[in-house]
C-alpha cells in the first residue's frame, strides 16, 4: 500500500515538475510578448500556476518522506493497524460493519476504507478482536466491537 502511494506521489511528482520547468516557462514567455505586464491576465496567470506548482512540490516531495519512513515501520500482526480490513459489530444496532485502513490519501469512507487519522482509525488502532470500543462524535457516542480482522501480512498468504 505504501509503495502504490510512493508510485502515485511520484507520478505526480514528475508531471509538475515537468511543468515548472518546461511548460511554464514557455507559457511566461509567450505572456511577455503579448505586452504590458500590468495588464497581462496570462502572465498572472501563470505565475499565479507557478506558485501553486512550487507550493504543490513541496507539500508532495513532504509526503513522500513521510511514505519512506512509514515504510521502515513494520505494520502489526496481531492488531489492527494500516492496511488491516477489520469488521466491527454496532453494539446496539447488531449491524456489522467492515472498514479497510489505509493511508489518509486513499481514504474513501463511501468504500469502507479509512485513515488512521480519522476519529474511527484512531479509536480502532491497535484493538484485537473482542475488544470493545467507544467511538465519541460530535453528536453520539457508538459502542463497537471487533468481531474480525485481516492484517496485511493474512492477505499476502
Amino acid at each position: 500500500m505504501i509503495k502504490e502511494m510512493q508510485e502515485k506521489l511520484g507520478k505526480e511528482f514528475e508531471a509538475l515538475s515537468h511543468e515548472l520547468t518546461v511548460t511554464l516557462p514557455k507559457a511566461i514567455a509567450q505572456a511577455v510578448e503579448l505586452g504590458d505586464l500590468r495588464e497581462n491576465s496570462e502572465y498572472k496567470a501563470a505565475l499565479e500556476r507557478q506558485q501553486f506548482v512550487q507550493a504543490r512540490l513541496g507539500q508532495l516531495q513532504n509526503r513522500m518522506q513521510q511514505l519512506s519512513q512509514l515504510a521502515h515501520i513494520e505494520a502489526p500482526r496481531d492488531r489492527v493497524g494500516l492496511g488491516t480490513s477489520v469488521t466491527v459489530i454496532d453494539m446496539e444496532t447488531d449491524e456489522e460493519e467492515t472498514f479497510m485502513v489505509v493511508l489518509s490519501e486513499m481514504m474513501d469512507v463511501d468504500a469502507g476504507h479509512i485513515s488512521l487519522q480519522s476519529p474511527l482509525g484512531q479509536a480502532l488502532r491497535d484493538r484485537v478482536v473482542g475488544d470493545e470500543v467507544k467511538l465519541r462524535l460530535p453528536d453520539l457516542v457508538r459502542k463497537l466491537r471487533v468481531v474480525s480482522m485481516v492484517t496485511v501480512y493474512d492477505q499476502e498468504q
